[in-house]
């Protein structure tokens, strides 16, 4: 093949599809209904935040960017899922992959954060409303929006860089829908630890941090609703942040399921079968006695 600059590689494959060629045409609809859904739903809360005043407020100037956010990530995805879900041919240039691995991990560290600051939006709102109107101005509402699509160009430009100024000479397939990280990774015919404790360091960073801190929040927010003297404030409250929730639920629940799964399986799999097993809980019965029992004759 013809060497490119920093590969051995012109085009990749993405193998997402290739296992469901019989269903081809439901899967294009598929992915074309929820791609639609995700456009229309997002553009139309992008227009109303725009258009109406009275929704010109510190929440709706996040999820406007939330939305933006929302629209842009399934983009960066979406087309090439769709045309290769109607294909045979499942190349991708080795260019193409790698803006779409940047994009896909701008946006979707960027909406990491955004989804931290609207938790501190509705912590600072429900726990300090007297200091809201101070706290979430216009400035600070910005500024808080630049630090997030700052953080996610940075990761972003970072992680496809560093990933593709790699060699790829060996196989060209990627075993995934579209240019993630680890499946990327994983045709990198060099050794790849050191970008592997970069990407383990960046989603502690950027993901499970945020997490964090979202979960934080919502523990000071329930405290301080059930202290609210009425109950129409604290549904009032509930619903203010129900959404917020909803959505952090979705996006951090299909990233475990995608991305921690493989881990977490593995790691609890043992301990859920030690348990249920009674040959296993009385050999290691048996071995803890006879150690015991070594230990008392030294």
């Amino acid at each position: 093949m013809k060497k490119d600059n920093q590969s051995c590689l012109t085009e990749m494959v993405l193998l997402g599809f290739s296992d469901f060629r019989t269903i081809q045409e439901l899967l294009f609809c598929l992915v074309l209904i929820f791609y639609f859904i995700a456009l229309m739903g997002n553009s139309l809360v992008l227009i109303l935040t725009v258009i109406n005043s009275t929704l010109h407020t510190p929440m709706y100037f996040f999820l406007w960017n939330l939305s933006f956010v929302e629209i842009s990530s399934t983009s960066s995805i979406s087309p090439k899922m769709l045309v290769n879900a109607l294909s045979d041919n499942q190349n991708i240039s080795f260019w193409g992959c790698r803006c779409q691995m940047c994009f896909f991990i701008l946006f979707s560290t960027t909406e990491c954060c955004l989804l931290c600051v609207m938790a501190y939006d509705r912590y600072v709102s429900i726990c300090k409303p007297l200091q809201y109107p101070y706290t979430m101005n216009l400035r600070e509402c910005t500024m808080l929006v630049a630090a997030s699509w700052t953080i996610g160009v940075f990761v972003g430009l970072g992680q496809s860089i560093s990933i593709f100024t790699l060699p790829f000479c060996g196989s060209d397939r990627i075993s995934h829908f579209f240019c993630d990280l680890m499946p990327v990774l994983r045709l990198v015919s060099t050794n790849t630890y050191k970008n592997e404790v970069a990407i383990a360091a960046l989603t502690v960073l950027f993901i499970l941090v945020p997490l964090l801190l979202i979960l934080f929040s919502y523990i000071l927010i329930i405290s301080s609703i059930f202290t609210m003297p009425l109950a129409k404030n604290q549904n009032k409250a509930f619903s203010t942040c129900s959404s917020h929730l909803a959505v952090v639920c979705i996006f951090y629940g299909t990233g475990i399921v995608t991305y921690i799964r493989p881990i977490v399986t593995p790691s609890l799999n043992p301990i859920i079968y030690s348990l249920r097993n009674k040959e296993i809980k009385a050999a290691f019965m048996k071995s803890v006695t006879r150690n015991n029992h070594g230990v008392r004759k030294l």
